[in-house]
């Protein structure tokens, strides 16, 4: 009997309207994400990646319910939430946080870092008096913070330090699966490592689950199971960390990896150069949205949406290369 996911997406979509004229009148849409499924597993990450304005932020923000959803559904633990008024929802925010990008504006600039910390165990009544210090304590260990920094304020330390307050408080009511939305594309490499690092090892001792959303292959590379690729608002492949870097599948995936630098200038390179620019997701190409730069375009592609399907190796990708029978 498989296990259920911890997260389960299924067709979700979210369309921001656009408005003009003199009566405001909805004119249109930005279809920043048109029908995306995946699941996430107990203690997995799953990396969610892909060129700026694909829309995998959309996709954990979505699944937060900072934006509501336009269509589709998100299951946690086999239990619909997308649906939930908000009274019924708090329970369960428990087991979902969230890691920002910017470990500098998603705090607050007037609260100490004990505060900061200690906000989500307040709020849910799971400590007060010592038992809430002791607990603020534990957590800056767990993150590596000293002990006698809770007095002092977000501004105090470096961004890596900033970034390390947010896992904290991210991690202080308990939660199940943290959504890394681009957690260390603001800091320096070598403190993006130590972050890395830290969220691996974090993982390992509490059986996290991390949805990490980001546009560094290299970092997703060190920290991921699975990997999700997305193209304007679509998932194009997914499949395990080491048969998505060693064979990349879709000719976008392929695009992609690269891109990717190599730290030795003397290594064969099979640069793959896409032509034209990525469409607007407000009029989005028919057909597969990849064929206006894909270089193995056909007519059907230019007309018929391919779906997700297995193609062995236990991946699965959209393209309708797969369907192609080989030459005899």
């Amino acid at each position: 009997m498989t296990a259920t996911p911890l997260l389960e997406v299924r067709g979700l979509k979210k369309h921001f309207p656009l408005h003009g004229g003199l009566l405001g009148r909805q004119t249109g849409a930005v279809y920043a994400v048109d029908g995306v499924s995946f699941t996430v597993n107990k203690g997995e990450t799953l990396s969610v990646v892909g060129e700026s304005g694909c829309g995998k932020s959309t996709v954990g923000k979505a699944i937060l319910r900072l934006y509501p959803i336009t269509a589709g559904e998100v299951l946690l633990d086999g239990q619909r939430i997308d649906n939930l008024p908000a009274s019924e929802l708090r329970p369960l925010r428990r087991r979902v946080q969230v890691v920002f990008q910017d470990p500098f504006s998603s705090l607050n600039p007037r609260q100490r870092v004990g505060d900061i910390i200690a906000e989500p165990l307040v709020n849910f009544g799971i400590a007060h008096g010592s038992e809430l210090t002791d607990r603020v304590a534990g957590l800056m260990d767990k993150v590596g913070l000293p002990r006698d920094a809770v007095k002092r304020f977000p501004h105090e330390f470096s961004g890596g330090q900033r970034q390390r307050i947010g896992i904290a408080r991210a991690l202080a009511p308990g939660a199940d699966l943290i959504i890394c939305d681009e957690a260390v594309s603001a800091l320096d490499v070598s403190v993006k490592a130590q972050i890395v690092n830290l969220l691996s090892d974090l993982q390992d001792d509490l059986g996290l689950a991390l949805l990490f959303i980001s546009h560094d292959l290299a970092i997703v590379e060190h920290l991921t199971h699975r990997v999700a690729v997305m193209y304007l608002g679509k998932i194009v492949e997914v499949a395990d960390r080491a048969t998505l870097f060693s064979n990349p599948h879709h000719p976008y995936t392929r695009a992609l990896l690269s891109a990717v630098p190599v730290p030795d200038p003397t290594a064969p390179r099979n640069r793959i150069i896409l032509r034209g620019d990525v469409p607007s997701p407000i009029n989005p190409p028919s057909g597969c949205r990849f064929h206006t730069r894909c270089p193995f375009v056909f007519d059907r592609c230019r007309a018929e949406e391919p779906l997700l399907r297995d193609v062995g190796d236990g991946r699965i990708s959209a393209c309708h290369l797969d369907e192609v029978p080989a030459a005899a």
